[in-house]
C-alpha cells in the first residue's frame, strides 16, 4: 500500500473511514448528467464511507429520471448492505452498460438506502457534488466519487485488491 495522504483543511482521509462502513446524509446537491440530460438531481442523498474508498453516493428514486434506467438480471452481494441489483442507462441513442446499482432490501443499518441508486461516475458524462465535478474511482468494481475534499490513496486501481 502507498502511504496514507495526510488531509489538509476541509479534507478527510478515506483511511479514517470505518469498516463496517458508515452511512450519513449528504448536505450538498448531487447531480448526474448523461448524454446531455440531467438524469438525477437531489439534495436528499446518502453517502457510504468505507475504509480506503472514496464516498459512494446513493440518490433517492424520486429525484432520478427512472425511465432512463433499465434493471438487469445481474446481482451481487455486499457483506454489509445485502443484495445489489444493476441498471443500464439509456438516454437518446447512448447506453451506459451496468452504470448504476441499488439495494432493493438493504440490511440494517443501511435500510434508508432502499431503492436509492448509485451511479458509476466513470460511465456518466458528469457527476457533481455541489458545484464540483467528481472524478471516478479506478477499477470496474468500485463506484466512489473523488472530490477535492477526500484524499487517499484509494482502493480500486491495479495492485490494490489486497489492501
Amino acid at each position: 500500500m502507498t502511504r496514507r495522504i495526510e488531509p489538509g483543511p476541509n479534507q478527510e482521509s478515506v483511511w479514517d473511514y470505518p469498516r463496517p462502513p458508515a452511512i450519513e446524509p449528504v448536505e450538498q446537491r448531487l447531480r448526474v448528467v448523461f448524454n446531455g440530460e440531467t438524469i438525477a438531481d437531489t439534495t436528499q442523498a446518502y453517502r457510504i464511507l468505507e475504509t480506503s474508498h472514496p464516498p459512494t453516493y446513493y440518490l433517492p428514486p424520486g429525484d432520478i429520471e427512472m425511465d432512463y434506467l433499465h434493471r438487469l438480471n445481474r446481482t451481487s452481494m455486499c457483506e454489509y448492505k445485502g443484495r445489489a441489483v444493476y441498471y443500464d442507462i439509456t438516454v437518446g441513442d447512448r447506453t451506459a452498460r451496468q452504470a448504476a446499482w441499488a439495494y432493493p432490501s438493504p440490511r440494517s443499518p443501511y435500510a434508508v438506502l432502499e431503492d436509492h441508486v448509485s451511479f458509476y461516475a466513470s460511465k456518466m458524462d458528469a457527476c457533481f457534488v455541489g458545484e464540483e465535478e467528481a472524478r471516478a474511482q479506478e477499477g470496474d468494481f468500485y463506484g466512489g466519487w473523488i472530490t477535492d475534499s477526500v484524499v487517499g490513496p484509494f482502493k480500486g486501481g491495479a495492485g490494490t485488491i489486497g489492501w
